[in-house]
């Protein structure tokens, strides 16, 4: 048997709570299938298992908050024979007991006489069955005025996200028969959110205080060293320009992602900065997964990764990020993608910032960031010349490496975006 706990989704995550399971006891589920919704103090997160079994039984009930590492479910792996009657009574009895089976770490852990009662999310009044939404659609609806039960989800299993919300997708009523009156269907306007707005205020008082968490960690721990880097982007700009031109609107590249390529290229040559430092060590990792800072529109930011970022072409990486930021907005992010960055990339050029001084999410040991691409004079082999100018720059643990092997990443960063047939 294999014991699926709550996971850590980020350094700031002590706690999430269960929303909604999405298998029940017998399911058969293999790695990264998404068994479970966990919303934590930033979103809500689908959960993925890492076990290839049989789901034996569910330990937690949804709407319990617990702390990371609790076991939620028990997981029969192949090859295991399924539990005796016995152990099935006991296990249900283990779900209906008020407090969830915790693992020795997580017990350790949490302080011994601490008790928080499960948090509920506030929404409008439901039915007797249970609907099948999203947190963040719940808080959206709530501020909004509009029924769960009157809209129309397109997530998995019917389930109402975010955009269902915002785009008010209701629910066909039937034709009345040509001697019945219509059915009266209760208007419900639309209410905009407004500051005062509870739910909204309380997300973002949340969210502040789990960036708050994880960056004080950050200066607390790590010591970072900042390099900095102008790099001429005209190759690359006249070579997106004339790709783009060939392509309809929605199919176009923005520049940001050669950006991320050329990243994703550049931790090939200095894996140092591609991993995490953990027991007091650095842990290089192979795999190349951008943590890309995406802002929520309640308020905050985020940052998932795109996974096999270096394995990507551009037209690969440009479908991802879209998806990733429409699902970051709209409630539908992956464990995966929350747990498996190995490097963080912020790009604040759009709101006119031409340098970003970044503070790196631990444990990762680097974050690069990109300014504004603005003309600039330019000299080159004596000659004086206008060019698009972007400066990079390098937040890195000092722990993990060193100036002379950051400056190396920012020159293969450069070499990179002076090629840019090689993205």
């Amino acid at each position: 048997m294999a014991d699926f706990p709550m996971p850590s989704l980020g350094a700031d995550m002590q706690e999430g709570t269960l929303v909604e399971w999405l298998v029940k006891p017998g399911d058969r589920v293999k790695r990264r299938d998404v068994v479970a919704v966990v919303e934590t103090d930033k979103a809500a997160i689908e959960i993925e298992v890492y076990e290839d079994g049989v789901i034996e039984r569910l330990v937690v009930e949804p709407g319990q908050k617990v702390p990371v590492g609790t076991v939620l479910a028990v997981i029969r792996t192949d090859g295991e024979p399924a539990a005796a009657p016995k152990e099935e009574a006991a296990a249900a009895g283990e779900m209906a007991a008020p407090a969830p089976a915790r693992s020795e770490a997580a017990a350790a852990a949490a302080p011994p006489e601490q008790h928080e009662p499960a948090v509920s999310v506030p929404s409008v009044p439901e039915p007797a069955g249970r609907i099948k939404a999203s947190p963040y659609a719940r808080r959206l609806a709530a501020e909004r005025g509009l029924a769960l039960e009157r809209l129309q989800g397109t997530g998995p299993g019917g389930a109402i996200r975010a955009a269902d919300v915002e785009g008010g997708v209701a629910p066909q009523v039937p034709p009345a028969a040509p001697d019945q009156p219509p059915p009266a269907v209760a208007e419900q306007a639309p209410a905009p959110p407004t500051a005062e707005s509870p739910p909204a205020r309380d997300f973002q008082a949340g969210m502040r205080r789990a960036i708050a968490a994880a960056m004080a960690r950050s200066n607390r721990e790590i010591p970072h060293y900042y390099l900095q880097l102008r790099i001429d982007m005209s190759r690359t700009l006249r070579r997106l320009e004339a790709e783009n031109l060939q392509r309809p609107i929605r199919e176009r590249i923005l520049p940001v992602v050669p950006l991320i390529k050329a990243v994703a290229l550049a931790l090939n040559e200095v894996p140092e900065l591609n991993g995490y430092w953990l027991e007091d060590r650095l842990q290089p990792r192979e795999a190349i997964n951008i943590g890309f800072a995406i802002a929520l529109r309640q308020g905050g930011l985020i940052t998932p990764a795109l996974l096999n970022a270096d394995l990507q072409n551009l037209d690969e990486l440009m479908a991802a990020l879209r998806d990733l930021i429409t699902r970051a907005r709209s409630g539908g992010l992956r464990s995966s993608e929350m747990t498996e960055a190995t490097v963080t990339v912020t790009s604040l050029g759009d709101l006119g910032v031409e340098t970003v001084y970044g503070v790196i999410y631990p444990p990762q040991v680097a974050l690069v960031g990109f300014g504004r691409t603005q003309e600039q004079p330019w000299a080159e082999n004596g000659m004086l010349a206008v060019r698009p100018v972007l400066t990079a720059t390098l937040a890195a643990d000092h722990r993990a490496t060193d100036g002379h092997r950051g400056a190396q990443f920012l020159d293969a960063l450069n070499r990179y975006l002076q090629e840019p047939e090689k993205l």
